[in-house]
């Protein structure tokens, strides 16, 4: 079954709107495989949180197994790329950290990583790459690679110092900054360059 690896923090103005330091290496946590929710399919906001938060992030998918990866060798293991959202129950996040507890439930809840359309990387500048998510026909966050702390590359060699990289594990790269709460009967659109990747509503 594939992993679900996240970095947090990995754009500084998203760090600073939830007061969040900068961080020096990538934070990595996991969403465990029953997280996955695919082909547009909705999402239902669960009933043990009352602020379910969207964060839009560019995603990799691997497609050979490495461990100890180095960051010149890191472009050889994915060359598929996609959007996806990492939902977050933030109020229980942030009842969890303030009593120093482990907040995984909040991350890695049924149906909380969302997979966009995969799409050949070697169509794009990863450097250079354009995102946004629009919400019920309003952008509510808009992204560019170029301003990620750690590029993905180094996001690889880090993570696969830790956990060995198997084929299908999917990596979030982070979110820009423009988080906020979604809604029941919200739309989610996720446009790579200009491409529809997602589009799929809450219930």
């Amino acid at each position: 079954m594939p992993k679900v690896i996240c970095i947090g923090r990995n754009y500084a103005e998203h760090a600073k709107e939830l007061g969040n330091d900068v961080p020096e290496s990538p934070v990595i946590f996991l969403k465990p495989e029953t997280a996955i929710l695919q082909k547009n399919k909705p999402f239902y906001i669960p009933n043990f949180s009352k602020e379910i938060q969207y964060e839009c992030e560019m995603l990799v998918r691997i497609e050979r197994v490495g461990k100890n990866i180095t960051e010149k060798f890191a472009h050889k293991y994915y060359s598929q790329i996609s959007l996806g959202i990492d939902f977050t129950a933030r109020d229980l996040q942030l009842k969890l950290k303030e009593k120093g507890l482990p907040w995984e439930i909040s991350k890695g809840f049924d149906n909380s990583a969302v997979i966009g359309k995969w799409l050949e990387k070697s169509a794009f500048n990863l450097n250079n790459l354009n995102f946004q998510l629009d919400i019920n026909g309003q952008t509510r966050q808009i992204g560019n690679t170029q301003n990620m702390l750690f590029n993905i590359n180094q996001i690889i060699a880090h993570i696969s110092q830790y956990y060995t990289l198997k084929i299908g594990d999917i990596i979030f790269t982070g979110t820009p900054a423009g988080v906020g709460s979604v809604n029941i009967n919200d739309n989610l659109i996720g446009l790579l360059e200009n491409q529809e990747v997602f589009n799929f509503n809450c219930k």
